[in-house]
């Protein structure tokens, strides 16, 4: 099992990276990520979690080595939501072992692209290049598709979490 990378073909033209089938299932508690590239200076790169959609931004340089920087950013962005320690070391503990794979769930696509959007005015208004700061100010955004209501990431990954943690 491993942990599977959606990209977008712009981000995979920038890694140029194997693409692969993607596993069944996930090797992680919040399962698969979408990832795509900003073209902000410096570059970025947003990954949306699946289940949660809850984003993620990261410094795009180097793309080579995304999947390896990846947890260390995640880590930053479930600390500052509050999730325990136990949940956190759990999730990066599955993360060893990633694939690429082509974007496939249109409603993440859309998601992603609106976080883009959003990305990109909240870093002008917030006269902002905090990263950690605009992902979370991202996870406060309604979102739709989760679990077809009107839902923030931030609430999904808390429900997520505490779902797991009865489990």
């Amino acid at each position: 099992m491993a942990l599977t990378l959606y990209c977008t073909k712009k981000l995979l033209d920038l890694m140029r990276v194997r693409v692969t089938p993607p596993d069944a299932s996930p090797s992680t508690v919040l399962g698969d990520w979408y990832a795509t590239a900003l073209f902000w200076k410096p570059q970025v790169v947003l990954l949306v979690n699946e289940k949660t959609l809850l984003p993620v931004l990261m410094p795009l340089a180097p793309a080579a080595d995304l999947a390896a920087r990846f947890p260390k950013h995640l880590e930053s962005v479930l600390a500052a939501h509050g999730m325990s320690t136990q949940f956190i070391d759990q999730e990066l503990a599955h993360m060893n072992k990633v694939q690429y794979a082509k974007t496939s769930n249109r409603s993440v696509v859309g998601v992603m692209n609106h976080f883009s959007y959003l990305a990109e005015g909240y870093r002008e208004y917030l006269e902002t290049r905090d990263l950690l700061m605009l992902s979370l100010k991202l996870s406060e955004t309604p979102c739709s598709p989760l679990y077809k209501s009107h839902t923030s990431p931030d609430r999904a990954l808390q429900v997520h979490a505490i779902g797991h943690n009865a489990s």
